[in-house]
């Protein structure tokens, strides 16, 4: 179910985000007098004379559309409130100090945050003993951690791609000049010479506009997951040290000495 919500929240974003990056290109199409910007920069930036300049322009785009919509949707994903809740600390931490074991195995098992995990691999361990409970926190947070941080990776991907997808478009774009240099005898039409270069030079710029912002959005979701999975870790130790040896005895000590005074 929250893959299936996941994955519609995923498409509606990259629709929307679609939608209003062609507005300003349909909006030319109305416009009866006035549209000499807005043809000129469509023009200039999403056509080419030749097609396969024409078709990695465009697939690039697709690609700043996609990897925008994606990012968003990564960042509405990885909050603190759906990894490390609140709740789920709280209601585990009463249910512990009432020594509601099961209740506590049975809420952690039903909660699949990232903290919900930790603490059902901890009190499924509970019967080992502390030391085995320590371990089973720490593989299922390096577990959840690399689950999550896969993909977060796409992100990575799509950065390097498309520089590599630009600078392709700019060695073409060059080949096909030097073309028309060599076929007018060193005296090419400027028309027909500058139609290469502007594919060379606007296939860059589309690759350097998927790959700067999906490199920094890779940089600050990765940034968050870290920062998110420590909290969490830490919430989960500091949840199952009563379960440490030595921590009982000590707790009951505290009222009987409470008591004699």
């Amino acid at each position: 179910m929250r893959q299936t919500l996941f994955r519609s929240k995923y498409l509606l974003t990259t629709l929307g985000i679609t939608l209003m990056t062609a507005a300003p290109l349909w909006a030319q199409d109305d416009a009866a007098g006035g549209g000499e910007e807005s043809t000129s920069w469509a023009e200039a930036f999403l056509t080419s004379d030749d097609p396969i300049g024409l078709g990695i322009i465009w697939l690039l785009l697709l690609m700043s559309t996609v990897s925008i919509g994606y990012s968003l949707t990564l960042f509405l994903k990885y909050r603190r409130s759906s990894l490390c809740p609140e709740d789920t600390s709280e209601q585990v931490e009463a249910m512990l100090a009432e020594k509601r074991y099961r209740d506590a195995i049975d809420y952690a098992e039903s909660d699949h945050s990232y903290l919900g995990q930790l603490i059902s691999a901890a009190l499924g361990e509970a019967g080992s003993g502390y030391s085995a409970m320590e371990r089973a926190v720490e593989e299922a947070a390096d577990a959840q951690t690399s689950k999550m941080l896969r993909p977060i990776e796409y992100l990575n991907v799509l950065g390097n791609i498309a520089p590599m997808l630009g600078l392709f478009g700019t060695v073409y774009g060059m080949i096909l000049a030097f073309q028309q240099l060599v076929a007018a005898g060193g005296k090419p039409d400027p028309a027909a010479l500058a139609a290469g270069i502007s594919t060379a030079l606007v296939t860059t710029f589309w690759g350097l506009v998927v790959a700067i912002p999906a490199l920094a959005a890779y940089a600050v979701v990765r940034n968050k997951v870290d920062a998110l999975t420590s909290e969490g870790l830490l919430q989960a130790e500091e949840l199952i040290k009563p379960f440490r040896p030595g921590a009982r005895k000590a707790a009951a000590k505290k009222p009987a000495a409470k008591t004699e005074e």
